[in-house]
């Protein structure tokens, strides 16, 4: 009697608590309930390998020249370089000089005076992991300083990403915040051209006569076309470098070509100023400590920024020595300002560049989140809207509890009183895994509800083969508390073997599901949990009551 009373306090206890919990706490919503944005984004690795080897291709050159090995041609293909020396002779410093910094990310073969650089697969693999990983944690970044409530942000196979927004209002906004690179950086400005034809002829090319090019603007950024004898032809480059090279003129290897665009009072590009900058950056947006929407001297929307120490350090030395120059202040290729140097620049400085106020906010958030390593697209968006999310949650709370009461009619009509305290049981593990998915900060998805109902049936489940064991036991002509202790313990083998496969399923979709598969499993799991303790325990505890103090009502 004394272990029976302390059990029944304990079960009055657990429902008590969890019905508290149910009716204080709300729970988490998904995507398909709330209504919001899922967004499937593939990384761009391969664009991100090429930049890598483009930059230590320039750092090699650098290193040759350096040590007065002359270079007749070195270029990528890919993430492969192809160096071509004056002589062999020169070929065994090269490589030692090669080795020395790039054996990790190249094999290295040599053949005469050519020397081929090919990146190797191991350090590809490692690279696009690091890439996927960091895009994960700034994207992440990025969410959070959206204010968004219970985002889903998972990584799906080596180079994509799964995001999930619920309760987003303007998708558009989110998905530019999360798909723009932001890489920041200062750049010094070597010359500028209004024109096409301008930048051309700076740069030794030569326009034919009786001709002129023309840029038009549109959404993907300028387009070139040449123009003579009134004919217009479009000119099809994939850079400012090559526009300028099939006029014949040549972009110094230390040197690019980037634009700004010109906006009229309604925010639409009008036209471009084109930007002979200096290749190699004096500052990126890696020594950003801060950024923040404000405004500039004539009171439009502007982004103010803070620098790290070392940042300041480095921008106040090289404003202090160009005083008079000019400085580009360039944001994922394209340049948003570039101001005249007035005076020495520390820590603090701003970015200007026609914003609406919503943009310089933006702007400010993916400065603040860092720039991500590599670009991303979206290949796949789902929008649901909150009227459907509404809808769902109706239909599926009328399912369950359709499931709920056509199950407890089953138990009372066919096991009778033993049915009707399962059944008591079964009110008990709805509430106690409703309150399990609050205290744990579960998701509620449309899946979810289905795996709930789901244990609604295998609570029962339990309680069913512990009454056909009792019955057995009773046909046998044992008393009632006999038959009640061996039904249970020649269950509970059974039933434990049962959970702990359906576990096992519910592990493996958790691992390897995404989104509502996930909520499936983490509802199916805890429903196996919390129907273990009330099918066994709580629903013993309830039969031994019966059987000490009513057994001539006990009937199964």
């Amino acid at each position: 009697m004394k272990n029976l009373k302390w059990k029944l306090l304990f079960v009055v206890a657990v429902f008590l608590g969890a019905l508290y919990l149910d009716l204080t706490k709300p729970i988490n919503l998904g995507l398909d309930l709330k209504g919001g944005t899922h967004l499937v984004l593939q990384i761009d690795t391969e664009k991100a390998l090429e930049d890598e080897t483009s930059t230590a291709l320039r750092e090699i050159k650098r290193r040759l020249e350096e040590e007065n090995i002359p270079v007749v041609s070195a270029v990528r293909k890919g993430t492969e370089i192809d160096i071509e020396l004056l002589s062999p002779e020169y070929t065994k410093k090269a490589v030692s000089l090669i080795k020395d910094d790039y054996s990790q990310m190249f094999n290295i073969t040599t053949k005469g005076k050519k020397i081929v650089l090919k990146m190797k697969p191991s350090y590809k693999s490692k690279e696009i992991d690091r890439l996927a990983e960091q895009a994960l944690e700034t994207i992440r970044n990025r969410i959070d300083q959206l204010g968004v409530a219970e985002p889903v942000i998972v990584r799906n196979g080596k180079d994509r990403i799964i995001v999930e927004l619920p309760g987003v209002k303007n998708p558009e906004r989110a998905k530019k915040v999360i798909g723009k690179v932001a890489n920041l950086e200062f750049k010094e400005v070597v010359d500028t051209a209004r024109t096409p034809d301008e930048l051309i002829t700076k740069l030794g090319g030569t326009i034919p006569e009786g001709a002129t090019v023309i840029v038009k603007p549109s959404p993907s950024g300028p387009k070139f076309f040449v123009v003579k004898n009134g004919k217009e032809e479009e000119l099809k480059v994939k850079s400012l470098e090559e526009l300028v090279e099939k006029f014949g003129g040549h972009v110094p290897d230390d040197q690019q070509i980037l634009y700004e665009e010109i906006k009229n009072k309604a925010g639409k590009t009008v036209g471009y100023t084109f930007f002979i900058l200096k290749r190699e950056p004096i500052l990126t947006g890696a020594y950003l400590k801060d950024a923040y929407p404000s405004q500039d001297e004539t009171g439009m929307p502007a982004v103010s920024f803070v620098l790290k120490d070392e940042g300041a350090r480095i921008f106040s030395n090289y404003t202090k020595n160009h005083i008079g120059t000019r400085l580009a202040i360039v944001l994922d290729n394209k340049v948003q300002s570039a101001p005249v140097i007035r005076s020495e620049i520390g820590a603090r400085g701003q970015i200007t560049g026609q914003f609406t106020y919503q943009e310089a906010r933006d702007l400010s958030i993916v400065l603040r989140a860092g720039a991500l390593p590599a670009p991303v697209k979206i290949i796949e968006e789902t929008t649901v809207g909150p009227s459907l999310g509404k809808e769902s949650v109706e239909k599926g709370i009328k399912a369950g509890i359709a499931g709920i009461v056509i199950v407890m009619l089953f138990m009372a009509v066919y096991y009778k009183t033993a049915g009707v305290i399962a059944d008591l049981a079964l009110l008990m593990n709805v509430v106690l895994l409703w309150a399990m998915m609050v205290v744990l900060g579960a998701t509620l998805t449309l899946p979810g509800i289905a795996g709930f109902i789901l244990t609604v049936g295998m609570a029962v489940d339990a309680n069913v083969i512990i009454f056909e064991r009792i019955r057995e036991e009773l046909r046998k002509g044992r008393n009632l508390f006999s038959a009640v202790e061996a039904g249970f313990s020649r269950a509970w083998g059974t039933i434990l073997d049962a959970n702990i496969t359906t576990l096992i399923a519910a592990a493996v979709l958790f691992q390897f599901g995404t989104g509502p598969i996930k909520g499936f499993a983490v509802t199916l799991s805890l429903g196996i949990l919390s129907s273990m303790f009330t099918a066994v325990f709580v629903t013993k505890v309830f039969l031994d009551l019966l059987v000490k103090f009513k057994p001539q009502i006990f009937r199964v």
